[in-house]
């Protein structure tokens, strides 16, 4: 398609994507989910799993091949925008004493589901095709290991911003290790991206190049952002312009080191000085991203997903398996850390609940697996199965766990007034 013909047809598929996903976002919402939860829904009904399985003509007329790539880049500004809102607010929120809690229930985070994710693959060869052919077995275990291993943490900013418990020690504990985690979760994607090329300079450049990025942003970065958002000669658009080229510029060289334009994006929002005018590009560039930007990933995503495989019985089964080690992995040992560290077991369970979801950043790494040529089809839809399952779950579960306690602290009042005690 010519440019001129690309233009009209981006404008009428963002308009059917915005709407679509507002009108889910409308009923779900009826039942507590956050939008992201029904973003990640709504992308994926327009892609082939409905849309395309429904009316094919219409799927390929709104969304052509040559536009996926448009979607793709203007996506990953929303994905930008919003990390670097993310890294504010985590900055924001910043517990004491957490440092050593964070770092175990981190670990046990990333650690187990890892692990089960690699042994899930090795015991299941050949028994489902979910094994991209020409990819070794140990580089497709791996990967599966990491993508159980991966908490979204934009995700769960956002579901602990909603309901308004930043300020808890289990909201505070949980966006720590989700950072952690993430951070960590990159790395090794990183490593596996590096093995499937049979390559080490890939892994020695987003390593190497990650600490450089680290120490320029923490001492130069700082110093710069506290500059721009100081200085009297520049206005409200002149700090607008400034943040977005500052937080573009440091996207680009995370992508190039291999880390990503999203963390790239979450470490310029962590070093942003906390002040009126930072507050208000962020609350500028926010709306921008969430309602414009950001369902535009999701639909991408949700048009190379198709469960339509999953009536293969060997991949269903593969995917249930998926979904289960995933919760057991993610949320136990989270829990289990969180309790062995000495934390109560409310905030141990809440802890549990917001680091299984996976959401946008599984969906972020099923993505460049998938343009890396180490991912099928297949493998991709259960993955995203498991990204949408532990997403969607965790909202209830918080809801429950609220509910439970709100019951128990009523008993010793009712069973005053039903049991009264003698005097």
């Amino acid at each position: 398609m010519k440019p001129t013909e690309l233009a009209p047809a981006f404008f009428v598929a963002v308009a059917v994507i915005l709407l679509f996903c507002k009108g889910v976002s409308w009923l779900l919402g009826k039942a507590g989910q956050p939008a992201v939860v029904s973003e990640m829904l709504a992308g994926v009904l327009l892609g082939p799993s409905l849309l395309g399985l429904l009316l094919p003509g219409v799927e390929h007329w709104l969304f052509p091949a040559p536009l996926l790539p448009v979607l793709y880049v203007v996506g990953q500004i929303g994905l930008v925008l919003f990390m670097f809102q993310a890294g504010y607010a985590f900055a924001g929120h910043r517990a004491t004493r957490i440092a050593g809690t964070a770092g175990a229930v981190s670990v046990a985070g990333v650690a187990v589901p890892l692990a089960l994710g690699v042994l899930l693959v090795v015991f299941t060869d050949g028994l489902a095709p979910v094994q991209k052919e020409g990819t070794p077995l140990g580089v497709t275990a791996a990967f599966v290991g990491v993508a159980l291993a991966i908490t979204a943490f934009p995700m769960l900013a956002r579901i602990i911003t909603e309901r308004g418990i930043e300020g808890t020690r289990y909201g505070s504990l949980s966006m720590a290790s989700g950072a952690l985690d993430d951070m960590a979760a990159w790395i090794m994607l990183a490593v596996v991206l590096a093995v499937a090329s049979g390559e080490a300079r890939p892994a020695i450049v987003t390593a190497g190049g990650a600490v450089v990025f680290a120490l320029v942003l923490w001492f130069g970065g700082r110093r710069a952002a506290g500059a721009l958002m100081a200085s009297d000669r520049v206005g409200d658009r002149g700090r607008l312009l400034g943040t977005v080229a500052l937080l573009f510029a440091v996207a680009w060289y995370t992508d190039k080191i291999g880390l990503y334009a999203v963390f790239g994006a979450f470490a310029a929002g962590v070093v942003m000085p906390r002040t009126p005018k930072t507050d208000k590009v962020v609350d500028t560039l926010t709306p921008v991203a969430a309602i414009v930007f950001l369902p535009l990933f999701f639909t991408f995503s949700g048009l190379r997903t198709e469960f339509g495989l999953l009536s293969n019985p060997a991949v269903l089964l593969f995917a249930i398996a998926c979904v289960v080690l995933s919760v057991a992995g993610k949320f136990g040992a989270c829990w289990a850390a969180a309790r062995l560290r000495g934390e109560p077991n409310a905030v141990a369970l809440r802890v549990g609940a917001l680091m299984n979801a996976r959401g946008l950043m599984q969906l972020i790494a099923l993505n460049v697996g998938l343009e890396a040529g180490i991912v099928g089809p297949a493998l991709f839809t259960v993955l995203v199965l498991v990204a949408l399952v532990t997403t969607i779950m965790t909202t209830p579960v918080l809801a429950w766990l609220d509910r439970r306690a709100a019951v128990s602290a009523s008993l010793p009042e009712r069973d005053a007034h039903h049991f009264p005690v003698a005097r």
